[in-house]
């Protein structure tokens, strides 16, 4: 079965060639997405981790939604921060309120030197279409 490359109308204007997400098989790809507007991609990253980490989780849902899935879905997530030590802690607090707790995916965190947009934040994930 041929892999399929999902770019979603209401998803974020993806800031580079990419996909928002390609489905292998079961797995469902999400690309890292920034705090973005996907409503008007000219306004402004919203400022802090707090605001940029909810409007990420907002991304990853339009674009979770667009392949017929949820949060409930995610098997993986890779979080990319540019002041772990600052940022964690608050993003931790925002991230667990997007899954059950008997739920939670598997993940790595990093920090990271620099991202596109001037986000703070970006978080990639793959979920398991059942």
């Amino acid at each position: 079965m041929d892999p399929i490359f999902h770019l979603l109308p209401d998803a974020p204007k993806p800031v580079a060639p990419y996909s928002h997400a390609v489905e292998a098989g079961p797995f469902v790809f999400v690309t890292g997405q920034l705090a973005t507007d996907p409503d008007d991609d000219a306004l402004p990253i919203p400022p802090g981790i707090e605001a940029q980490t909810r409007k990420v989780m907002d991304n990853l849902a339009r674009v979770l939604k667009g392949c017929g899935l949820t949060f409930a879905n995610v098997v993986f997530v890779r979080i990319y921060l540019t002041d772990f030590k600052r940022d964690y802690a608050a993003m931790n607090a925002i991230f667990s309120t997007y899954f059950d707790e008997d739920r939670r995916p598997g993940r790595t965190t990093v920090g990271v030197t620099d991202l596109a947009r001037g986000g703070i934040i970006e978080i990639d994930l793959i979920a398991f279409k059942a």
